[in-house]
């Protein structure tokens, strides 16, 4: 990769020993650690952190305004599309986003080694979209086009073991898309109606909410001292974290969050 094309902050790698150390560890890990849903995209262990629903929350129901409605459904129209590889427009947002990454680097094709600088699990990205979904490449493509400077190892003393960016993108959105109860017909929790208050004031606070997470997240690795294997003790903290501010009293739009001021670093 060219020097002056930057880095992606999560990579790592690993010599032959290391990456089956890893996976055997990955491989033994408690059932706890692991969700059951829409998981078979995601490998190396990291597994989206989804709790468990409370049965307190099958009981709740808020009324949506049609504004709310309409947002809501918008959203949802984005959660319903798969990627496909042989769509044309799927096609270029993967290389927008490789060139918002590394400009100035040619891309080889859209199936290369290349690919694994990136934090892909291998030369094809859109085997790891499988669970997120294209809006999975969204979330990137506009956070590495809004936020440029949070892609690369700029700040903080970085981690030795780095978590692959991609594939930890891909993560957020799935673990977002799980707390907010995105896929009800209307919320099922308080954190859910918060949400689409915050949605309704602006279509764009899904992409928003996902570049904080990915900074908050970030910054919690770095605080933790983490590890590869400490990802999803990482993500665990990062939604206690998203959770606790989005129930916050004066939170009226998506930029009365606390860690909103991160995007500014």
């Amino acid at each position: 990769m060219d020097a002056n094309a930057g880095s992606f902050v999560a990579v790592r790698r690993l010599a032959g020993s290391e990456r089956a150390a890893g996976a055997a560890a990955f491989h033994h890990s408690s059932s706890a650690e692991v969700v059951t849903g829409s998981t078979a995209w995601i490998g190396k262990g990291l597994s989206c952190v989804c709790a468990q629903r409370r049965d307190s929350d099958a009981r709740l129901s808020f009324d949506l305004t049609p504004v709310q409605e309409e947002c809501l459904q918008r959203l949802q129209n984005r959660l319903e599309v798969q990627y496909d590889s042989s769509n044309s427009d799927h096609q270029e947002a993967l290389k927008d986003l490789w060139r918002a990454s590394f400009p100035g680097a040619e891309l080889r094709g859209l199936i290369s080694e290349q690919w694994k600088e990136m934090g892909w699990q291998g030369k094809d990205p859109s085997t790891d979209f499988r669970g997120g979904g294209f809006i999975s490449l969204e979330n990137l493509v506009y956070f590495s086009k809004n936020f440029p400077e949070l892609l690369r190892k700029q700040n903080g003393d970085r981690a030795i073991w780095e978590y692959p960016f991609a594939v930890a993108g891909v993560n957020i959105t799935f673990m977002l898309i799980q707390m907010l109860d995105l896929q009800s017909v209307k919320p099922r929790s308080f954190i859910g109606a918060v949400f689409l208050k915050l949605l309704s004031e602006n279509d764009q606070a899904f992409d928003i909410l996902y570049c904080i997470t990915f900074k908050l997240m970030d910054q919690q690795w770095l605080d933790m001292h983490a590890t590869y294997m400490d990802f999803n003790t990482v993500m665990k903290s990062t939604r206690r974290q998203l959770e606790r501010e989005l129930l916050l009293e004066d939170i009226q739009r998506i930029e009365d969050m606390p860690s909103y001021k991160l995007l500014a670093r």
